[in-house]
């Protein structure tokens, strides 16, 4: 579990992805229920199988709340941040953070050409590098005290 593995790598250790998308004509009401229910911070919007947006707590405190529309009466396409930033399964996890860093976003799209491969999270990606660097230290703990094979 490295920086330099592929996000692909990553989805397979994850497993599949069991929340629904939102669709364009849902509710914002609705899709905070959904996003409660499965204790995420965002959703992907998809339109006849095809990516059109992401909808995160943030579009909604800073596009919904603060601009007065109201949850149940706010359709997700008018907050959703579209178009999508996304990646490939071949890019790193180490291109993913930065990209995540530098745009100032926690959640990331995986596309397999025009199909959707999965989402990864900044905590997704904090995970695999603390567990790879768990990994390391306990080998070279295992050196120190001799227990090392080799």
């Amino acid at each position: 579990m490295k920086i330099t593995d592929t996000i692909g790598v990553l989805l397979k250790h994850k497993g599949p992805n069991t929340i629904p998308p939102l669709e364009p004509g849902q509710t914002v009401y609705e899709a905070l229920e959904m996003m409660a229910r499965f204790d995420v911070g965002a959703l992907l919007v998809m339109e006849n199988q095809h990516l059109v947006g992401i909808l995160s707590e943030r579009d909604y405190a800073r596009k919904g709340v603060l601009r007065g529309h109201h949850s149940k009466e706010t359709l997700v396409s008018e907050l959703m941040t579209s178009p999508v930033l996304c990646v490939a399964p071949e890019q790193t996890v180490d291109d993913c953070m930065n990209l995540m860093t530098e745009h100032h976003f926690r959640h990331l799209p995986v596309l397999r050409g025009d199909t959707l491969a999965g989402v990864v999270s900044i905590g997704d990606l904090v995970k695999w590098v603390m567990s790879g660097q768990e990994h390391t230290i306990q080998a070279l703990e295992g050196y120190i005290t001799g227990a090392y094979p080799g």
